[in-house]
């Protein structure tokens, strides 16, 4: 196994995205606006040459904020430059960007009922509908909804886009892509569910994978998936990749697309379960570049494959790992890791 470190200590961004350095010893430290994480959990792993068209060598790890509960669904918007990023259980929506930081951008972002309630309410994977708006999965709602406001507006106005499968609720819609020819493909794990998968609001008896089409129809693409998660179109939509946050059966699917929008049985692209356990994470988000590149979330951080399944390096983050981003045109693969946000220059 062969470790490319980019640089003898790996390089964690301040706000001011200028480095930390180390002190003396006899000097005091002072307090840093973004905690460094210890260098030994955050590096690049090579496992492929491949590797090197993707990010270069000098490349490295930046922090650019922390301080959150459980970062999600990091969606960049090329036209305000900027991104958004779920953080789960506040219900907010945080951006970020190189001018102003961290703000906070949208709240309510999953749950908008009154009643008081725990568990993962907020919103989720965020994405933009072929009109340009903003569509969230909302934990707390348990559906798919359309903010039917401008990008950015301080009063979100919510339009739900599906929460039903023949007559039974959702159970918590979490990650979902958008075709070129607008049908959207989502999943629907129990983790926004108080209970979780014992919650007694549960009503569908399976987790699925749907595909909702531009007549409004919702169709079941596989019940067959125990924790269906993030979720991502190849470059020519030609297959469809899911991931499986089960420790039991930590996998990523991918499934061929029929003529007709349905999927074949799919077969095992990655499988990961004898790391569950041994580093943080579990299969979660992922994002495909337009070179085909996968970039998938799971244990010890991002995976990265070719498309195929070709296993050719892993960016550690030392956190559980939760979803990424392409965003600035390509140039940089945004990270969500539990209490932070990262990103890696791309070539």
């Amino acid at each position: 196994m062969k470790y490319l470190w980019f640089t003898a200590t790996v390089l964690v961004m301040l706000a001011d995205c200028q480095p930390r350095q180390k002190p003396e010893a006899d000097t005091p430290e002072a307090e840093p606006v973004t905690p460094a994480i210890e260098a030994e959990g955050v590096f690049i792993e090579s496992k492929d040459p491949l590797l090197d068209q993707i990010i270069g060598p000098e490349a490295k790890v930046e922090v650019l904020a922390e301080g959150f509960d459980w970062t999600e669904g990091p969606l960049w918007l090329e036209q305000v430059n900027k991104l958004i990023f779920s953080d789960i259980p506040p219900n907010i929506i945080y951006s970020w960007s190189e001018e102003t930081g961290k703000e906070i951008y949208l709240t309510p972002s999953g749950y908008t009922g009154d009643a008081e309630r725990g568990g993962e309410v907020g919103s989720n994977g965020l994405l933009l509908n072929p009109e340009g708006k903003l569509v969230l999965c909302q934990h707390g709602d348990r559906r798919l909804a359309v903010m039917n406001a401008s990008l950015g507006s301080p009063a979100p106005d919510y339009a739900t886009v599906v929460d039903h499968y023949q007559g039974k609720k959702l159970n918590s819609p979490n990650d979902a892509a958008f075709s070129s020819s607008g049908d959207l493909f989502f999943t629907d794990p129990p983790y926004g569910l108080e209970g979780n998968i014992d919650d007694p609001l549960k009503e569908l008896e399976f987790q699925g994978v749907y595909r909702l089409d531009t007549q409004g129809q919702l169709h079941l693409l596989t019940d067959k998936m125990s924790r269906p998660n993030g979720i991502a179109l190849s470059v020519d939509e030609s297959k469809l990749y899911v991931a499986n946050s089960d420790p039991d059966q930590a996998i990523w699917m991918e499934f061929n697309i029929l003529k007709d929008g349905r999927i074949d049985e799919g077969r095992v692209f990655y499988d990961a379960t004898e790391w569950v356990g041994k580093i943080k994470g579990l299969p979660d988000g992922m994002k495909v570049h337009p070179s085909g590149t996968i970039f998938a979330t799971g244990p010890g951080g991002v995976w990265i494959f070719n498309e195929e399944g070709r296993h050719l390096g892993t960016i550690h983050t030392g956190q559980a790992t939760s979803n990424c981003a392409l965003g600035n045109n390509n140039q940089y693969l945004y990270i969500t890791a539990d209490m932070y946000l990262m990103r890696v220059a791309l070539l």
